[in-house]
């Protein structure tokens, strides 16, 4: 069984970013959630990733809790002694075809240590048009719920996909929208992203997906707002 399949909530920290105030990776990962990916559009470096892998990884070691990298290039996957894997986005409405493939080769291209064995990929489904994610793949914003769902439902049942992932990166997503991408699905997970800052708009969220992504928040909220959208991912479930 995939491990997300259990899961309620991740914290994706962004390697181009400071934590918030003094705040530490011991305690984002104190904050009760599933799992921690490293990983973020702009600004990326290897050495950058390779610096808050090691801390997200160093500070697991009181928390049973996993580590993986999202990479947005090929450039800056690291292989450090502790990750438990790679998330690999696939941006099914990319406008540049190489968000489907292209930099996936390149990866594959230049780095003979990857891991296939725990190296998973995660159908995205980009939704704001304003983001840097959906500028950075020219992803078509564009879509109607039945679009989406259409879109999650090729993911799972032509592409194999065990991941779909409706990103919405910095504002608070359609629920019609989110819910219509998990109606179409049969057994994949589906992870939503985008907008949640508290209790409420994780519970809300968390009721229309699998599994809520909270990423800027940890760097502009902090850990207690993070711990309030984990209690809310967690009962949206319960």
């Amino acid at each position: 069984m995939n491990p997300w399949t259990e899961w309620d909530h991740i914290v994706k920290v962004d390697p181009d970013k400071t934590l918030y105030e003094d705040e530490t990776f011991e305690d984002v990962v104190a904050t009760g959630t599933d799992a921690i990916s490293v990983g973020g559009t702009l600004g990326m470096t290897e050495e950058k990733m390779a610096e808050y892998v090691r801390g997200c990884i160093e500070a697991t070691r009181a928390h049973d809790v996993p580590v993986f990298i999202e990479p947005s290039s090929a450039g800056v996957v690291v292989h450090p002694d502790g990750l438990e894997g790679y998330l690999i986005p696939i941006v099914f409405n990319a406008g540049d075809i190489a968000w489907m493939t292209g930099v996936h080769k390149e990866w594959a291209r230049i780095d003979d240590d990857i891991d296939w064995a725990h190296t998973h990929t995660e159908a995205y489904i980009v939704m704001n048009e304003e983001a840097s994610v959906a500028e950075y793949t020219q992803a078509d914003c564009d879509l109607a719920p039945d679009d989406v769902a259409a879109y999650a439902e090729i993911a799972e049942q032509m592409f194999g996909q065990d991941i779909v992932y409706v990103e919405y990166s910095g504002t608070l997503g359609d629920t019609d929208v989110v819910g219509a991408a998990h109606d179409a699905l049969d057994d994949a997970t589906l992870f939503y992203g985008g907008g949640v800052h508290d209790y409420d708009s994780a519970h809300t969220m968390g009721q229309h997906s699998d599994v809520v992504v909270v990423g800027d928040l940890v760097h502009d909220a902090g850990c207690a707002a993070v711990r309030e959208t984990v209690e809310g991912a967690n009962d949206a479930r319960n």
